[in-house]
């Protein structure tokens, strides 16, 4: 018996060193990206009159996101807490993210205990990326293919509102107004064309943020097409000079009777670069 439950501890321990040396090798692959993502530091500084031609509404966004003497970065941390939609249960959610000009780098725990999953989704050197791990370790899900670039420029798009001085005209974007209280912001990621939708108050504050965003049709599987997606915002905060959203819901299907929440997330910090 001695023998059998020494065989045992041995299978075990040789277990647990393997995915010790798994969750490293992952844990070093992913901090090289992080690295990779930050821009140089913010030599310019935002002054209202770097919008004043524009109409009222993008004018009264920008002048509520950015107050006057921010450095105009192209990159932030965030640290953020949530849950995300599993099938019909939500799941708590632990998440950090690196976004800049060069790509977004987004890791997740996701659950608890045996349960506890690692995600990754990113988009960077033109190559987007999910991953799905049981502990930071065991390989799940990996999907790296066009279908999911396409995806992960969407995100990177939608979630430059936590980069308001990325969208400035200065940086090659075009604005439009569609009523009083909705802009809409259009340009390019690496030849994919974007636009966001914004509805905005009279203050300036961002109530809600949509596009048509690449991904696959839930109700037709493996089918890929430009499906509405977006976020409402019932929060703001102030990081170094930036006002953003700090609490929202997001889900495909964005303002249709398809529509679906199956993320929600606090903002807790954002460094900017």
């Amino acid at each position: 018996m001695a023998k059998i439950w020494f065989g045992i501890i041995a299978i075990v321990a040789i277990a647990v060193l393997m995915l010790m040396v798994l969750r490293v090798r992952n844990d070093r692959a992913v901090g090289e990206i992080w690295r990779s993502l930050p821009t140089p530091p913010a030599t310019e500084k935002f002054t209202p009159e770097m919008v004043a031609d524009l109409p009222e509404p993008v004018r009264r966004y920008f002048l509520h996101a950015i107050q006057p003497g921010t450095p105009l970065v192209s990159s932030v941390q965030i640290q953020m807490h949530g849950s995300m939609k599993r099938e019909q249960d939500w799941m708590p959610m632990q998440a950090e993210e690196i976004l800049s000009t060069a790509g977004f780098l987004w890791r997740a725990t996701i659950g608890t205990g045996l349960m506890a999953f690692v995600v990754g989704d990113r988009y960077t050197q033109q190559s987007g990326q999910v991953y799905v791990t049981l502990w930071g370790a065991i390989p799940i899900v990996n999907q790296q293919n066009p279908d999911i670039t396409r995806a992960s420029i969407g995100r990177l798009a939608i979630e430059y509102i936590w980069l308001p001085a990325v969208l400035l005209p200065q940086r090659g974007v075009a604005w439009a107004v569609i009523d009083e209280n909705a802009i809409a912001a259009s340009f390019k990621i690496d030849e994919e064309p974007i636009t966001l939708t914004l509805a905005i108050d009279r203050q300036g504050r961002l109530l809600k943020v949509m596009m048509p965003r690449w991904g696959e049709d839930k109700m037709e599987k493996g089918k890929f097409a430009y499906l509405p997606y977006g976020a409402e915002f019932s929060e703001e905060a102030t990081f170094n000079g930036y006002t953003v959203p700090s609490q929202m819901g997001v889900g495909w299907w964005f303002g249709t009777e398809r529509y679906e929440e199956t993320f929600r997330a606090t903002v807790e910090q954002a460094d900017y670069l």
